[in-house]
């Protein structure tokens, strides 16, 4: 019924039109009226708007995984598998202690850097790099609005984008 061009064109927009469409049900309830409606549907709109904001920001993580190499999250370590054998490894969650966002030749890089002074880069648009998204998300004290405008085509070159607070630095 959609022409294939289109639905290609609005399939990233599918889970915050989602969102948005579950807010105004909540919108609906609230507008019933009446000491049941109004908390739960002034509860099922806040929490859809998030949904809806938190679907936004995660879509700017979208490419189309045409970089080089893939990125794997496995039990709470980012794996990039590079073509270039010196390029890819491995980091835990746990031992990040800071992100930056580079562009380096023209293409974005993730430059995650370990306790013990390791780094890893991983392009922007490797495949499997959205789902860094839901592993930032985990780290004490992110701002992932912060993380989200980082990726705008008119950000800053380099920019730190997270470094784990002191107070959760690991012993």
């Amino acid at each position: 019924m959609i022409r294939p061009e289109l639905a290609e064109k609005l399939r990233p927009w599918a889970e915050t039109g989602a969102a948005l469409a579950a807010t105004g049900f909540g919108l609906w309830v609230f507008w019933l009226g009446g000491w049941v409606f109004w908390p739960l549907g002034g509860l099922i709109a806040a929490a859809s708007a998030a949904w809806a904001l938190d679907a936004r920001r995660r879509m700017r993580f979208l490419h189309d995984g045409l970089g080089p190499g893939m990125v794997e999250l496995d039990e709470g370590a980012i794996r990039y598998l590079s073509p270039n054998r010196l390029l890819g490894g491995e980091i835990g969650l746990r031992e990040l202690t800071e992100i930056r966002l580079m562009r380096l030749n023209g293409r974005s890089h993730w430059r995650l850097k370990s306790g013990a002074g390791e780094a890893l880069l991983i392009p922007v648009d490797a495949r499997g790099a959205e789902f860094l998204a839901g592993a930032f998300a985990t780290l004490p004290g992110i701002d992932m609005g912060r993380v989200a405008a980082a990726l705008a085509p008119e950000a800053p070159t380099i920019q730190t984008v997270w470094t784990r607070p002191a107070r959760a630095r690991l012993t």
